[in-house]
């Protein structure tokens, strides 16, 4: 059980908590530390760079040619290849959407090498079965004066996957809604995230929105398969928390099936990271049912569970750090 904790951050995640719980004076030191860094001339700590706008942008030295990211390409590929069979052409799509650190490289300091991402999204292109790609990055790269990830937080914003969504969405043969149907709603505007925590030094919170459509219809959510059902993706009492993130399904679970009262017949999968959160609430203007799954959670076979169950269509989703160190992606042939 200690092995998986490690393996799927668990452990990290519940040592930072016990860090901070235990060590009342923790950020600030790490703040005051930070402080007197910056007062030197360092533009770069704990491989995050302080970046122009204020941004704090991860730098993922390395991520993108360990052996594991390697290897997580071909396991991929030999997975959406062995999919395309399953659902046939045209129902299997990948999207691995870029970090900060590629799509907002032009607000990075002075000297910054190139991370190397653009590269591995390439690379992971060219291994996979044609048609199944989606490329985020060149939609993204068309907003990027926009707010499209987080100041403090490694994960992309609402708009961002909005705009991805409806780029997608046309590829496929849908009329998404346009941004004008569209309510957003602020939930919170004091949000630091995972990089601030890593750093300090940063008072200025983010802004997590959700986009409700105008014309909203029912659904009812199944989590972990029968374990809570809900009524309502977000759980707004974890605004009152630091995860404020969480607010998306309450955070990272199992497996959650959604069923949408909007007519349609279609039922997409998808195998994610926390990256598809705020994506996922868009998919339900096009699809009856939506369920999404995440590896490093859930503990049956993968491949049992898609022989069990009928999907109309496949949607791999995870941003390219988190693949590229995703150490349960092995998964993915069991």
């Amino acid at each position: 059980m200690y092995k998986r904790q490690v393996l799927n951050g668990e452990f990290e995640s519940d040592y930072e908590t016990y860090l901070s719980d235990q060590f009342p004076g923790r950020d600030g030191w790490i703040a005051a530390k930070t402080t007197a860094e910056r007062a030197i001339g360092k533009d770069e700590i704990k491989d995050v760079y302080f970046a122009k706008d204020g941004y704090l942008i991860e730098s993922h030295k390395g991520s993108f040619t360990t052996d594991n990211a390697v290897q997580n390409i071909e396991r991929l590929s030999a997975f959406i290849e062995a999919q395309q069979e399953r659902f046939g052409e045209g129902h299997v799509s990948v999207m691995i959407i870029p970090n900060a650190v590629e799509v907002l490289k032009e607000k990075l300091p002075r000297f910054a090498p190139d991370s190397g991402e653009a590269q591995y999204l390439a690379q992971i292109e060219e291994r996979l079965p044609s048609g199944t790609y989606f490329d985020a990055l060149s939609v993204l790269d068309d907003h990027k004066e926009e707010y499209l990830y987080y100041r403090t937080d490694h994960h992309w914003t609402t708009l961002a996957a909005f705009y991805v969504y409806e780029a997608w969405a046309k590829e496929k043969g849908f009329q998404p809604a346009p941004i004008t149907d569209y309510t957003r709603e602020v939930l919170t505007d004091d949000f630091l995230g995972t990089i601030e925590s890593k750093v300090g030094g940063r008072m200025e919170g983010d802004t997590i929105e959700r986009f409700l459509p105008k014309e909203q219809v029912s659904y009812t959510l199944d989590y972990n398969q029968g374990q809570k059902t809900g009524t309502d993706l977000y759980d707004l009492s974890m605004l009152e928390t630091k995860d404020k993130y969480s607010v998306f399904f309450g955070g990272n679970q199992p497996i959650v099936t959604a069923k949408i009262d909007n007519g349609s017949d279609k039922k997409l999968l998808v195998i994610k990271d926390s990256y598809a959160h705020c994506f996922i609430p868009f998919t339900f203007e096009d699809y009856g049912e939506v369920t999404f799954l995440d590896l490093r959670y859930f503990n049956e076979s993968l491949n049992g569970y898609l022989d069990q169950n009928e999907y109309t269509d496949l949607l791999f989703l995870y941003n390219a750090s988190g693949f590229a160190e995703d150490v349960s992606l092995g998964r993915l042939a069991n």
